[in-house]
This record gives C-alpha cells, structure tokens and sequence, in this order.
C-alpha cells in the first residue's frame, strides 16, 4: 500500500506563489504516473497537472504556463509550483499515484489527505 502526504498549502494574496509536495511512503514495487487533482466548494474535482515515471507533464489549460509539476523518484515525491495564483485556484488539492504493490500485480491507485489552498486578498 502505498501512503501519500500532502503539504504546502496555505494562505496567499493574487499574483503570488506557492510549492505543493506529496511525498510517497509504504510498500510498493513501483510508482507510476503521480497527479495533482484540486477541488473548489460547489465544484467537481479537477486534474490539474500529472508526471510520469520519466518526466513527461501534462497540465491543465486553466493552469498551464503558471503551474510546473516536478518529480523525484528517488525521493518519491512530486511538487507543484504554482505561481501567479487566482482566486480560482482555491481549492484543496490531492495527490494521486498510480502504482504497483508488487511485481505483476494490477496497477492501483491511492490519494492523499489533502492540503487547502486559498487566494485572497
């Protein structure tokens, strides 16, 4: 199984900047793909940026251009850094990883707590 904690979340005013991590813990063969999702109030859960094993991003428009997603597989962690942040990106943010308990086993997924974060002046 594998255990995801996020952090970084927090208060902060439009146009400024803020790191997200998610770090991986537990017993697992191999992590794949690792996701940001975030959810306002009101509001159906969105994808906001992915990585893959080896590096390859995708984001979402909404966020592209302002958000970066990085990796470190030797640390299992992933990070978001957002920067000039809106309103509309309040929310509170989960990571996703898709991941293998052991050796052939079917890929399973696993998400994390959460962390709030909130753009306000």
């Amino acid at each position: 199984q594998v255990q995801l904690v996020e952090s970084g979340g927090g208060l902060v005013q439009p146009g400024g900047s803020l790191r997200l991590s998610c770090v991986a813990s537990g017993s697992f063969f191999n992590i794949g793909t690792m996701r940001w999702y975030r959810q306002a109030p009101g509001k159906q859960r969105e994808l906001v940026a992915g990585i893959n094993r080896g590096g390859a991003t995708n984001y979402a428009d909404t966020v592209k251009d302002r958000f970066t997603i990085t990796r470190n597989n030797a640390k299992n962690t992933i990070y978001l850094q957002m920067d000039s942040l809106k309103s509309e990106d309040s929310g509170v943010y989960n990571c996703r990883a898709d991941y293998l308990a052991t050796w052939g086993s079917d890929p399973q997924a696993s998400w994390g707590q959460g962390t709030q974060v909130t753009v306000s002046s």
